[in-house]
């Protein structure tokens, strides 16, 4: 007997129509003429939402098209993808928080979304008051969440704080709380958008664990949207590859990472961009990124002993405080390596003025492991905006030569970085040894 798959989606399509607010007009002719044209007007954009036409219309977007995928009950499918392109906007439409403009969505079972953590809470209830606020939004009767409120306040470690107003707990206390109560979902059904980035560092790895449990219990069906490709292959099996609203690949989650990987990075270690196509916000537009050796060249081989620079030029366009130049490098696997910025050491309150800025982060020699690795470089304002996202470029490091160090590797290291480590060898002496 076949069983039906748990999720079922027939040629999903979903189009937005930008800018659909109306003119108002001040005068009587002004209306009468606005309602004279009306008719031709609706008649256009009845075509265009039908999918009939688009008429090159740069106010049309079609955030996801003819998207089409089964998920198997008790599966756990990544959905991966650059800022853009149409993730939410799927993960929407199979929480039934929009329509799709055509196609099928069919869902067996009883779902529940993380897709704002913390959606919900009142600043002015305790922290104990939000767990059973919070837990009915989110789909849980009061009989669920008496049950599991000593092991969601417990996995939060906000336990000092549960009679007081969230409206005094920090940023991070909220997430805790909010993600703690997200977890304890029991629905047959769980879709999951980038919720573990929330917290630090202690708190991530929690989250993380807590999703493997719920993931690889083989009884719940669980969609997850993340950027961390790491997550994705440790949680999922399969993975579903998004690019501008089109299934661009489904398969094992390795293959997929890697293939994502490799559709968004330009290899060359150089991406230098005119005015009118560069990566920008009303804050920033970059104009360059580049991977360049010790001494500044673009072309020379890189090998492990080599230092690295990433150099990033951009320029602001109005004084602002707290703007960060990000970077993380990644395996080819879709493994991250480290992450860092340029607000590490200046830290918070930095201003900068309008102008051309470069900022330069170098790599020592030694570190990196040879094969290929991708970076990705962002800029935004910590917990404000994200200004510019997912520009990425590709580099290969090469054996260690007798150029470096007088001496040859004959074969790749295990490990994803090999540094140079200090080893101390001492010859006991002889009434040490045994015979």
């Amino acid at each position: 007997m076949t069983v039906a798959p748990a999720i079922s989606i027939d040629g999903l399509n979903k189009l937005y129509r930008l800018g659909l607010a109306e003119q108002t007009h001040d005068t009587l002719t002004g209306a009468a003429i606005s309602w004279l044209r009306a008719p031709l007007r609706n008649y256009r954009r009845i075509r265009r939402l039908s999918g009939f036409d688009d008429g090159g219309d740069a106010d049309v977007l079609w955030a996801l098209r003819d998207v089409s995928f089964d998920v198997s009950a008790g599966e756990a499918i990544g959905i991966i993808g650059r800022n853009g392109a149409g993730k939410s906007t799927l993960l929407k439409i199979l929480a039934r928080i929009t329509d799709p403009t055509s196609g099928r969505a069919r869902i067996r079972g009883r779902v529940a979304s993380l897709l704002e953590v913390g959606t919900g809470f009142h600043p002015e209830l305790t922290g104990r008051e939000n767990v059973y606020l919070n837990g009915t939004i989110l789909g849980m009767n009061k009989a669920e969440i008496d049950r599991k409120f000593e092991e969601i306040v417990e996995f939060s470690g906000v336990e000092r704080f549960l009679e007081t107003p969230v409206k005094r707990y920090s940023s991070g206390m909220q997430v805790r709380l909010a993600f703690s109560v997200a977890a304890h979902l029991e629905p047959e059904i769980l879709v999951v958008d980038e919720v573990l980035s929330v917290g630090d560092a202690e708190f991530q790895a929690k989250c993380l664990g807590k999703m493997r449990s719920v993931s690889q219990g083989g009884d719940r069906t669980v969609l997850f949207v993340s950027h961390n490709m790491s997550a994705i292959k440790r949680l999922c099996g399969r993975c579903v590859l998004l690019d501008k609203g089109e299934v661009g690949a489904i398969g094992p989650s390795d293959e997929v990472v890697r293939r994502y990987l490799s559709l968004g990075a330009t290899t060359g270690r150089e991406l230098v961009w005119a005015d009118d196509r560069a990566p920008a916000s009303d804050a920033i537009t970059f104009k360059s990124v580049r991977i360049l050796d010790a001494d500044g060249n673009i072309d020379s081989a890189l090998a492990t002993g080599d230092t690295i620079a990433v150099e990033i030029r951009y320029i602001i366009h109005q004084r602002t405080a707290n703007l960060r130049i990000a970077m993380s490098l990644f395996t080819d696997d879709g493994i991250e390596v480290l992450a860092t910025s340029d607000f590490d050491q200046a830290g918070t309150r930095r201003i900068r003025e309008q102008g051309e800025y470069t900022s330069i982060c170098r790599i020592p020699g030694g570190l990196l492991n040879t094969g290929r690795y991708m970076i990705s470089v962002d800029a935004d304002i910590p917990r404000v905006a994200a200004l510019v996202r997912d520009v990425q470029l590709s580099f290969d490091i090469e054996e260690l030569t007798s150029n470096h160090l007088g001496i040859t590797i004959a074969s790749r290291p295990a490990g994803i970085v090999h540094p140079y480590l200090p080893w101390q060898v001492t010859r006991e002496s002889q009434s040490h040894v045994l015979s």
